[in-house]
């Protein structure tokens, strides 16, 4: 089994009503989604809205998390500004966290020696296994297979990257260097299946949230062997990915939507994102509903 397991979700924040964070609604939804097959969670990532939150609610939803599920939690405690996230990482790990979901730093661009000195600097701030998060589109800054190498060798705690720069060929190259239980997580849920195809372990998804059992599916036929069944379930999630972002609704507006839909109290995000335009719930109940013709 991978360090984190297979199947895990970068888990939305709700809100209440006054839009404050709603710990017991995250409580039940972190039960419901290990029901659905969910091997670990990541808390306070971009889906959830990190950026709009304060330490105490950061801190506050991982001691909520990890009270309420037994399966591995990732805390993101990593941001653009090093000093800061090094400080947020030593408090998260006293509150029992499993991991840390360790983020390129955004806005500044630095160069790739920054970026380097920036995981490091988390890295040390505690012994726990952690998963550096390449995601260029959001950061600005791809991190290079090169340093992604080093670090691999170099750190032992740096156990894994979750890949969302959208290049399976560069993925290739990074597995064949690095050592042999440095993993993989596919950070874009399109691009899970040729991940996996590459030597990918799993995926730390967004519409997972609904498609938990599907993405079990999918897992347990690709690792007996039965590629078509894979690419069967595959197709049968492809409009939810579509679903999950856009330019009109970006991750995590959809989800939340879909949420509601589902009767999850989750509440709107926050500004800058802000409410769920007209439209969109319905729309979440077509996906829906197509998801769950196609599954027979």
């Amino acid at each position: 089994m991978p360090h984190f397991g297979r199947l895990l979700s970068a888990m939305i924040t709700p809100f209440d009503a006054a839009g404050a964070v709603d710990y017991d609604v995250a409580q039940r939804l972190a039960r419901h989604l290990v029901s659905e097959g969910h091997d670990g969670l990541v808390i306070c990532g971009t889906t959830g809205e990190a950026p709009t939150l304060t330490d105490d609610e950061k801190l506050g939803m991982f001691a909520a998390v990890v009270e309420a599920v037994d399966v591995p939690v990732m805390a993101g405690t990593v941001g653009a500004d090093t000093a800061h996230s090094v400080e947020l990482t030593k408090q998260a790990a006293k509150l029992g966290v499993h991991g840390i979901l360790s983020l390129c730093p955004y806005y500044s661009r630095p160069p790739q020696a920054g970026i380097e000195a920036h995981f490091r600097a988390v890295a040390d701030a505690c012994d726990l296994p952690q998963v550096i998060y390449d995601i260029p589109v959001r950061t600005g800054r791809k991190v290079g297979t090169d340093l992604l190498l080093r670090l691999a060798h170099g750190v032992p705690n740096i156990v894994g990257v979750k890949d969302a720069a959208g290049n399976p060929f560069e993925t290739a190259k990074l597995l064949r260097d690095a050592p042999a239980d440095f993993e993989v997580l596919s950070g874009d849920v399109g691009l899970t299946l040729p991940l996996l195809a590459v030597g990918a372990v799993g995926v730390i998804g967004v519409s997972t949230h609904w498609t938990g059992r599907d993405h079990v599916e999918m897992f347990d036929a690709w690792d007996r062997g039965d590629v078509s069944t894979a690419r069967n379930v595959n197709r049968r999630m492809l409009e939810s990915f579509v679903f999950e972002t856009g330019d009109l609704t970006p991750n995590p507006i959809p989800t939340k939507a879909m949420m509601r839909t589902l009767g999850w109290a989750v509440g709107e995000c926050r500004l800058p994102l802000g409410p769920a335009p007209d439209g969109l719930e319905t729309r979440a109940r077509e996906v829906l509903a197509n998801l769950e013709a196609a599954r027979g």
